[in-house]
This record gives C-alpha cells, structure tokens and sequence, in this order.
C-alpha cells in the first residue's frame, strides 16, 4: 500500500482517530535515508506488524537546521518527496509531516510527548537512536523519552547505530563523502549508489555539436558531488544506461553556473525534455579546463574508455 502522508495533529487524528488506531513510530529528518535509518524503519515495520500498529514516521519540513541555524544548515541530500517515496519504499504505512517553525521549535520535550506521540499518534511503542534529542532547544533525550513513555502507555526501543569502519554512519558522513567525491562510500553508507533526480533541460548546443551528445540534469537536490568526471548510471524514459558525467562549471567554454551533464552510451536520442536520474558510482578525474572543444573531445574520449573499463570490470554493478 503506497505511504499515508499527514501534514497535521487534526489530519491524523481524522484519518486514524476514529478507529482508534495505535501507531509504532520514529522520530527524525532521514535524509538521505542512510542504512541506519533503514535498520530502524525496519524495526518499526516488524514491531508494527507484531503488534498489529500502523508502522509510521514522524518528520519534518523545512529542516529544523533552516529555521534554527539557517546559515550553517546542510545541503540536503534529498527533497521531501524523493524522501517520503523512500520511506513508503520501506513498507512504511504512514508518515506525520509537520510543518517547522519558530512555534514548533518552541514546544517543550515533554509537550511534544503528549501531543503528538500520546494524544495524536496513540503511540504503543517508539523507535530512535542512541543519540536521539528533541523538543525545546533538543533538551530531551532517550533516557526523558523512556521515562515520559512509562507514564504514558508506550514503549521506548533504541536502534544501534550501523558502523561503517569503526564510525556510526550519518546524514553527515554522507554528505561529505559525496562533497569528497567519495561515491564508492557514499554507496556503502546509503546502501544504493548516491543519485541525482530532476528533468532534462535544453543546454548551450555546444557540447552536441562540438565534443560529445549529452543530457544536462536540472535537479532540486542541494547536495551535489565534488566538481569532475564520473562514471555512472542515467536512467531516462525506464531504461538505464551506463554513461559519463561531468559535475562543474565547462571551464573550457567559460562557464559560469554548475552543470551536471551526462553522455550516455549506446544512446542517440535528441531529447530536450523529460525525467533523468544520474547515479554516481566512481570519480574518473578533476574538471579540467582544456585549450579548446578538440583538446576536452580527446580527454573525454578517453573518460568515455575508463568508464567502459570500469564497467566490464563488475565494479559497476549496482547491488
């Protein structure tokens, strides 16, 4: 069954209220929706089940960071839908957005027990992290939540963290693998290769006409991969091609604006509109300015051979 999306106490309520159905939920932003979020949605589907719950997720929009700190907020790794459609992926039966503002921000840890996990939610049991915080300036902890959960009627169950090379993995640690270029661990950290998704937009010609044919993405994601040439996946019209992608301003022709721009192999399609996902599987070089269009032509020939070597190799191969 596709997610239930809530964007209030009242629509939930409507929804769920009138049958009286409780919920096992979890609490957090999930960008991304790294392999330690996964362990804990899946704990939440498997208790959920058990219990004969709605399996659920409490979440928010805008990041709290953008309200909060808006000046040192992260680059998102995902937009809200892209998010969403992650977790209903997971088995999840219903997702409780809220809208962040100053007056969410403001409530208290345990107000925010009581009106959403208790009185909205009828929460019987929920799921978080060792590190979990939240309410007024993030005073409450896992050791309040468990407290105020015995007065209240729910359970309180700590996820452990998934570790990756001795370090728990993050939205954090994500992302600066991928500012990094660092694709192979950004895949490891996500479980699925770290992919950018948007349309396909018309660019300046020059690349069809001077070097090699391309798709240019136009993508809402924020957190975009170090400047260079990678070897990746582009998946357009349902099909998926192996291609090169070059993340960065075209220094060769003086660009000024970040591009991401894709030539996908054994394709010759003139398209100029359109869905497009680019999956990032490997860094091949730095972006480089070249003296002129048949200089870059030469070095991206040889990007386009690296990237089929790789292929042939089995490193491409998405698991």
């Amino acid at each position: 069954m596709p997610l239930e999306i809530l964007h209030s106490a009242e629509e939930w309520r409507a929804r769920f209220g009138a049958s009286g159905t409780p919920a096992v939920t979890t609490i957090g932003n999930f960008d991304g929706l790294h392999t330690g979020h996964q362990a804990i949605l899946r704990r939440v589907c498997e208790t959920a089940a058990a219990r004969n719950c709605v399996s659920s997720v409490l979440t928010f929009y805008p990041h709290p960071a953008r309200v909060l700190r808006s000046e040192s907020a992260p680059p998102l790794l995902m937009t809200l839908p892209q998010r969403l459609a992650a977790i209903g992926a997971m088995g999840v039966n219903a997702a409780l957005v809220l809208r962040f503002d100053e007056k969410l921000a403001s409530v208290s840890a345990e107000d925010f027990v009581r009106v959403f996990l208790v009185e909205t939610m009828c929460a019987k049991s929920v799921l978080v992290g060792e590190n979990f915080r939240f309410g007024h300036r993030q005073k409450g902890n896992v050791s309040l939540l468990a407290e105020l959960g015995k007065k209240s009627g729910f359970e309180v169950g700590i996820v452990a963290p998934v570790i990756l090379n001795g370090v728990p993995i993050s939205s954090t640690g994500v992302r600066r693998a991928i500012f990094e270029g660092r694709m192979e661990d950004a895949r490891l950290m996500l479980g699925r290769p770290y992919a950018l998704e948007g349309s396909i937009r018309t660019g300046t010609g020059q690349g069809r006409k001077l070097v090699v044919p391309t798709l240019n993405l136009a993508t809402e994601q924020e957190a975009l991969p170090k400047r260079g040439v990678y070897a990746t996946e582009a998946v357009v019209e349902g099909k998926t091609y192996h291609a090169v992608t070059n993340v960065g301003v075209r220094p060769t022709f003086d660009g000024a604006h970040t591009t991401i721009e894709s030539h996908l192999f054994d394709f010759s399609e003139n398209l100029t509109s359109g869905r497009l996902e680019v999956r990032f599987l490997t860094r091949l070089r730095d972006e480089q300015k070249f003296s002129g269009p048949d200089a870059l032509r030469e070095q991206i020939l040889k990007d386009i051979a690296r990237a089929k070597d790789y292929f042939r190799s089995g490193e491409g191969v998405v698991v």
